[in-house]
């Protein structure tokens, strides 16, 4: 009998079909252009108009905090792939070099932030979770992050 875990594991595992890499500086004119390229790339399989809305969003927030965090005060650059997967699984990873997360648990704490000066909310991770069927973060400090959404499409009739 498998564990939640494996079943879990296994919801999000489908072979890749087709998969995607770009790269883009940290700039803040290129959030839309991440979320816009990213969509476009997804619409191969006939999202409903709900679930392009939810991955847009959801990668509007990870690349947002690459800008405002990861990056502060410097531009680097953001390594997004995106892996259409069978089972019409959307997984997005969005990746950096930049300073890390010191502590991913509380990071990921609605309205932690680190940069309350500038009165960010604190609510990035809950908006990617919300959007998203899962979202793993791994960081190292001072050697970047990656943040992965997993988006399941819903058959289509």
């Amino acid at each position: 009998m498998r564990t939640n875990l494996e079943k879990e594991k296994n919801r999000f595992s489908g072979a890749v079909i087709n998969e995607m890499r770009i790269k883009l500086p940290s700039l803040s004119v290129n959030e839309s252009v991440a979320r816009s390229v990213v969509a476009a790339f997804c619409a191969q399989l006939d999202p409903s108009a709900c679930e392009v809305a939810d991955i847009k969003c959801a990668v509007s927030e990870a690349v947002t905090n690459c800008i405002v965090h990861a990056y502060k005060d410097s531009v680097g650059i953001i390594y997004i792939t995106v892996k259409l997967c069978e089972g019409r699984t959307v997984r997005v990873e969005i990746r950096d070099r930049g300073r890390g997360i010191e502590n991913v648990r509380l990071a990921r704490q609605p309205l932690y932030t680190t940069d309350a000066e500038n009165e960010r909310s604190g609510m990035g991770f809950t908006v990617m979770e919300s959007f998203c069927d899962r979202v793993r973060v791994n960081s190292q400090c001072k050697k970047g992050t990656t943040v992965t959404l997993y988006k399941l499409l819903k058959n289509r009739e």
